[in-house]
């Protein structure tokens, strides 16, 4: 009996942001966005943004991307309730912001951030 060390992949930088952009929308989450903030920021690389038509929706998706992340070899830490419509989960390089869809309009990242490179949209 062999006794093999089985090892994780610890995703950084792009490669995290894009496993959790396919979280989400493998999770039903709406219009999913990944900007590039690489040349713009100095407390994150990216941020990964998504919307839900529902508090428990939201909630579930929270798990669901603490979850990978966490298996990615990220330590999340989160901020914000479902009820209040707007979750940011923060991975270190990745930082994660999932909203209802009124405080998505109120808060409006992607106007704030539009000199950010967009990398990946699904509606």
């Amino acid at each position: 009996m062999t006794n093999h060390a089985v090892t994780k992949a610890v995703l950084h930088g792009p490669e995290l942001a894009h496993h959790v952009v396919d979280v989400l929308v493998d999770r039903q989450a709406e219009n999913v966005v990944m900007l590039d903030l690489t040349s713009l920021s100095a407390f994150t690389d990216y941020f990964v943004i998504a919307t839900s038509d529902n508090e428990r929706q939201l909630s579930a998706l929270v798990d669901y991307v603490e979850t990978a992340a966490i298996a990615a070899g990220a330590r999340p830490h989160r901020e914000g309730k479902g009820e209040g419509g707007w979750i940011l989960i923060d991975l270190g390089g990745v930082i994660v912001h999932l909203f209802s869809l009124e405080q998505r309009v109120r808060y409006n990242l992607e106007g704030l951030w539009a000199r950010a490179q967009e990398v990946v949209r699904v509606q």
